[in-house]
């Protein structure tokens, strides 16, 4: 064994051998990577993260007739961290940018870094932010603490107007992008249509003079690119995910499970829907059996009719089978490339304009901003809504437009305008925007949601179990701070609503 040794050492002498931590890398492993390898990864979770029908039941959208959904009944408790796992790839993605000193790359990490932290602090309050993901750099800090809500937003618009600044100075295609195909410019677009979705969040401290919110989003609608649209194409900017008929790219609803037996539409989105002569009730729910059976049209509004979402599940289930509670069109889980996922669009950004100028931030015509993202979530429906399409025309647009209670001419006062748009942007959100819709109820009030009597919404959401195993001294002090020692609850508000 000692020959061999000296003979196999004599070989990497005479071969001028390599250092051996050099020999002990592994290929399989790499250690450096172009950021357009990670950019894709990134970009599919974020188009997909905060989706699905979780929302739809605290949004009114969907009850359940086969057991107690917590969502549709305030009950929930926890939520999770999860989002700190994807934030650790943006980290390496924006590391991987500034290693080979591509600035586009850090702007869009930028981008997803804000687009994370703005849900994870809407879900619980302070979160961990300037110490956060430092577990692996230098630092080394692995129970980081917790950011005042305040600071957690203010850090969240600086790296947007970071991402704006960077990607300004971009002139080369941003390869690995699944979503604009590489286009710096609609990306710089997204971030500050994103950008002023933030400070309309942030509402509520309109006269923080340290935020200068009102200032800051007249500032960027003015001077900064934002969403457009043509014409022939009212979609052309909107963020969205395509999805492919191929394994791993499919809708995610496609055969899922849920939509059986016990999943039924909530009766006050119907009658918002009803009420309104909305025909996105046609693109959304299935007629109920009784109506199908009476031989009633497709476009008949009394062929529909929901559960109600503050009714025991069993008693909903009563109606249920009799058949008279329709159900998600079959579209959402039996097409495996349906619609794709929308993480910004023209039409949200036209609607908060529209509140932008009701409240008084910027000048125009609140009208015209509403209508126009009216027309574009139309538009949405009659391109993606496979053989729906006429349903929800140019034709069928214009005469929505003049209803009593979607005509913008006839809203009684300021309350009366916000109470539209806000309703807008709620019956345009079905499978689209995640919890979006539900923050704008929190802050407006705005749609109102029917719930047992004595059950109150809530605000937030606990703080993950595994804060209290591995992080308690932080998580401890960030509750004490924000509701008093000891007062992790979901009906406890935190900072940006009160």
């Amino acid at each position: 064994m000692n020959k061999l040794y000296s003979v196999l050492l004599a070989a990497c002498v005479l071969a001028s051998c390599s250092p051996l931590d050099e020999m002990n890398i592994d290929p399989n492993r790499a250690t450096e990577t172009h950021p357009q390898l990670q950019l894709t990864k990134i970009q599919w979770d974020a188009f997909r993260a905060y989706q699905g029908t979780g929302p739809l039941y605290a949004l009114k959208m969907l009850v359940q007739t086969d057991g107690e959904n917590a969502n549709q009944y305030y009950k929930w408790n926890r939520s999770g961290f999860e989002a700190y796992t994807v934030l650790r790839d943006i980290t390496k993605m924006s590391e991987e940018a500034a290693r080979i000193g591509n600035t586009s790359y850090e702007a869009l990490a930028k981008f997803f870094r804000a687009y994370y932290f703005y849900n994870l602090t809407l879900t619980f309050g302070d979160i961990p932010y300037a110490q956060a993901l430092k577990g692996e750099a230098e630092e080394g800090i692995y129970t980081p603490a917790y950011d005042p809500q305040k600071a957690v937003f203010q850090g969240i618009l600086a790296e947007l107007a970071e991402a704006d600044a960077l990607l300004a100075q971009s002139n080369t295609v941003i390869d690995g992008d699944i979503i604009y195909g590489g286009s710096a410019e609609k990306w710089r677009k997204l971030v500050n249509a994103f950008r002023l979705k933030v400070l309309m969040t942030l509402s509520g401290k309109e006269s923080d003079a340290e935020l200068d919110i009102k200032g800051t989003f007249a500032r960027i609608a003015a001077e900064s690119p934002l969403l457009e649209a043509t014409a022939g194409n009212l979609l052309a900017d909107d963020a969205q995910l395509v999805f492919l008929n191929q394994e791993g790219n499919r809708y995610p609803e496609f055969n899922s499970s849920g939509y059986g037996s016990g999943m039924y539409i909530d009766s006050t989105f119907i009658r918002r829907l009803q009420d309104r002569e909305d025909p996105r009730l046609f693109v959304y729910c299935t007629q109920t059996r009784v109506g199908k059976e009476a031989g009633k049209a497709l476009d008949d509004f009394t062929a529909y009719e929901g559960g109600d979402p503050a009714a025991p599940y069993a008693q909903v289930n009563l109606k249920a089978a009799a058949g008279r509670t329709s159900k998600v069109l079959e579209r959402y889980h039996q097409d495996p490339t349906n619609e794709p996922f929308v993480l910004m669009g023209y039409a949200e950004q036209q609607f908060i304009l529209a509140e932008a100028v009701v409240r008084g931030w910027i000048s125009g015509d609140a009208g015209a901003y509403y209508e126009s993202g009216i027309r574009a979530s139309f538009k949405f429906y009659e391109t993606y809504a496979k053989g729906l399409g006429s349903y929800v025309d140019e034709t069928a647009v214009s005469a929505y437009l003049r209803h009593s209670l979607v005509d913008f001419a006839l809203a009684q006062g300021q309350e009366g305008q916000l109470e539209r748009i806000v309703t807008q942007k709620y019956l345009r959100s079905f499978l689209q925007g995640g919890w979006s819709a539900f923050y704008d109820h929190l802050r407006t009030g705005y749609p109102e949601f029917r719930r047992p009597r004595g059950v109150a919404v809530p605000f937030r959401w606990m703080y993950p179990q595994s804060e209290y195993n591995y992080n308690g001294e932080h998580v401890s002090a960030a509750i004490a701070s924000q509701f008093g020692a000891g007062n992790d609850d979901i009906h406890e508000k935190p900072w940006w609503l009160k």
